[in-house]
């Protein structure tokens, strides 16, 4: 069983919060807009760090992480992309990956709007975790912690860290 914290959008800001969570989970996956190195630095001391680079992220950041991140926990199928869309208005570039990946597990952020739900016509759960980070028009900085279990995401918690 893999226990992961699940963030986005941090906007350069990280806090104590943030990093005891972090330390509480196997895995860290960040889906963009880390806004600065130190914040990429500090959870990859952590815990082993997933992520993508979102839109406001730099050149030093887009060489530790890719656009696109598809990869493969316990066995589940996992697919990353910072603008993504979510099911039924998916982007062009979320549309065509889902299509070539199929992942179980679809992951984006850039909206700042936490939302978990279920994709019928992919046969896929897709996940955004919201904005960790203290910029943007978001009122709840928001978090996820969830478990992958061989082939089952489960224990799927959101964690509010309080208004911004």
């Amino acid at each position: 069983m893999t226990k992961i914290l699940l963030l986005s959008d941090s906007h350069s800001y990280i806090d104590d919060r943030i990093l005891e969570y972090a330390g509480k989970a196997d895995e860290i996956w960040h889906c963009g807009d880390f806004g600065s190195m130190e914040v990429l630095e500090k959870l990859e001391k952590i815990k082993p760090l997933k992520g993508v680079f979102g839109n406001i992220d730099g050149d030093k950041i887009r060489r530790c992480v890719p656009e696109v991140n598809h990869f493969q926990c316990e066995n589940v199928e996992v697919l990353m992309i910072h603008i993504g869309g979510y099911p039924g208005r998916y982007t062009p570039l979320a549309r065509k990956e889902i299509a070539e990946k199929k992942p179980k597990l679809f992951i984006s952020g850039h909206s700042h709007i936490l939302k978990a739900m279920y994709d019928d016509k992919n046969a896929l759960l897709h996940l955004n975790p919201g904005a960790c980070g203290k910029q943007g028009w978001h009122q709840m900085r928001t978090m996820m912690q969830f478990e992958i279990d061989h082939e089952t995401i489960q224990n799927l918690q959101i964690i509010e860290l309080g208004k911004k």
